[in-house]
């Protein structure tokens, strides 16, 4: 097996969401935390790495041109070597980037836009990961008490959280895992509410990779707060 310094590794941004729940007119992935757009900060993290090969940035058919002037060129993302449009539903985008992935890569990253404070480790984790056994996404222990509820809110069960997991992103696919999960699903109209869904219906494994509580979703305007309180604080740590 390759170590991960000499697996080819692709990278897929998907950016093409609406950002409906922050009600703000401008796309959230645009809007600036510490004077850098989210996007950038997200383009960023994986440009710096030295395991990726090349990203693939998934928008809004009508963004494309406002990212390569805005985004891609004056902060020199290199690494971007395609700007593609969206589908009508995440699955659908991201297929879209899988369709621009290099046939010679080894691993797929398929990483949301919105999830800015990815850090190297992790990425390197994820990559690693996926290379031995085949498909594996960040994800933290979920710290709150979780209840099961009927229809009426009414409590039916306090659910043991010792095993659940709260997923997020980058998650890492060998690149002929990552097709095969996408075009099966596309045949059977299947539409899971992530990449890892994909894969474990195709009766594949998925492991886990420890995360950080940092890396969070940039969602609605309260996670700009505490995006804004991230940036601070390393401000203050590194200068």
């Amino acid at each position: 097996m390759k170590g991960p310094g000499n697996l080819f590794v692709s990278v897929i941004v998907a950016a093409a969401g609406r950002g409906s729940r922050m009600n703000m007119p401008i796309n959230k992935l645009y809007m600036e935390i510490g004077d850098v757009p989210v996007l950038v900060r997200t383009l960023t993290a994986f440009q710096d790495c030295r395991l990726v090969n090349e990203i693939i940035l998934v928008v809004n058919n009508e963004d494309i041109l406002f990212c390569k002037q805005d985004i891609i060129d004056p902060y020199r993302l290199y690494k971007v070597k395609t700007i593609t449009a969206g589908g009508s539903e995440r699955q659908m985008s991201v297929y879209n980037g899988l369709l621009q992935v290099n046939t010679k890569a080894d691993i797929v990253m398929i990483h949301d836009g919105a999830r800015p404070f990815i850090d190297e480790q992790g990425i390197a984790r994820c990559v690693e990961t996926a290379a031995e056994f085949g498909a594996c996404t960040l994800a933290v222990r979920v710290k709150d008490t979780i209840k099961k509820a009927d229809d009426d809110g009414t409590v039916t069960q306090t659910v043991d959280r010792r095993n659940l997991w709260a997923i997020q992103t980058p998650q890492a696919f060998k690149y002929g895992l990552i097709m095969e999960a996408h075009e099966r699903a596309r045949q059977d109209g299947f539409t899971g509410t992530d990449d890892t869904v994909l894969v474990e219906r195709i009766g594949k494994p998925v492991k886990l990779v420890e995360g950080s509580y940092r890396n969070i979703k940039i969602t609605t305007r309260e996670d700009l707060i505490i995006a804004e309180g991230i940036v601070c604080a390393d401000y203050k740590a590194y200068g």
